[in-house]
């Protein structure tokens, strides 16, 4: 993938495509943690995500009426719902829940957590590619939660995933991208969409992820927990599109020495070769 065979008149014209399906936005926006319900909706309204993630536990866990409340929040924000099977630690779990959940929220789409380890929410490696394979086979359109190891993530592309969401930390860290290099080699050796989900600070995080390529950025502690929630949503949607806008436009190579700008001092430009 190289940066000037993708370069578009505007950025309007340079969707976002997963499973066959385009998308304004970049940015995809969690729904949880926010103080209030009220900050949860301006802060999509001002960051116009292209998914908005949410638990089927959350849906179904927290009480008729509050459920309802959640519900009717997503409906009046009109951006598609990506359920998420947050919180899942074995294969049978997690494909029960996919099913509830697009039973619950009326869509084949799902965001694929199968937890592996408890203290750093790392992804069970070892079974997510068999759990993806048999949600693709029924019907899903998965979007599996993965580290940045390389060999994994290209299993799953090899079971149909069309897309993988490596993290830049472990969940909640906000540490911004922990092995660069990792991140990098990815983008560079697989060729489908990346959207970076997790551990995720800073705006200036996530525009250096798409300034090394990655197609989106999945976010949710990062906003949730800022001081002002809709501000920050804000700072993240506009960083996502400068980030984009920097990889599509093809960045100079760094020197290792200094450079002049002008490399005939006082002679005019038009007469430089």
């Amino acid at each position: 993938m190289t940066p000037h065979t993708l370069l578009p008149n505007t950025l309007a014209q340079d969707p976002l495509t997963l499973y066959g399906e385009s998308f304004d936005s970049r940015l995809m926006l969690g729904t949880s943690r926010y103080p209030s319900p009220a900050v949860l909706l301006e802060a999509i309204q001002t960051s116009t995500p292209a998914m908005l993630t949410a638990s089927l536990r959350r849906q179904t866990g927290s009480g008729g009426e509050a459920s309802q409340s959640f519900w009717n929040l997503l409906r009046q924000a009109n951006v598609p719902v990506l359920p998420n099977t947050a919180g899942c630690h074995s294969a049978q779990e997690a494909i029960t829940t996919a099913e509830m959940a697009r039973e619950v929220f009326e869509t084949d789409w799902i965001k694929l957590e199968l937890i592996g380890d408890d203290y750093t929410l790392q992804p069970d490696t070892l079974n997510l590619p068999a759990v993806a394979s048999t949600l693709i086979k029924a019907g899903f359109k998965v979007l599996p939660y993965t580290t940045d190891d390389l060999v994994l993530c290209q299993r799953l592309v090899d079971v149909g995933c069309q897309a993988v969401m490596p993290w830049a930390a472990p969940i909640g860290t906000g540490k911004g991208p922990i092995n660069p290099h990792a991140l990098r080699t990815l983008r560079e050796r697989l060729d489908v969409p990346m959207i970076v989900d997790a551990g995720l600070g800073l705006p200036s995080h996530a525009c250096q992820v798409m300034e090394w390529g990655y197609d989106a950025v999945l976010l949710n502690t990062a906003v949730a927990l800022a001081r002002d929630p809709v501000r920050m949503a804000r700072a993240f949607a506009d960083a996502v599109n400068a980030g984009r806008a920097a990889f599509l436009s093809g960045a100079m190579q760094a020197q290792d020495s200094a450079q002049p700008s002008t490399p005939v001092l006082g002679t005019p430009f038009w007469h430089q070769a």
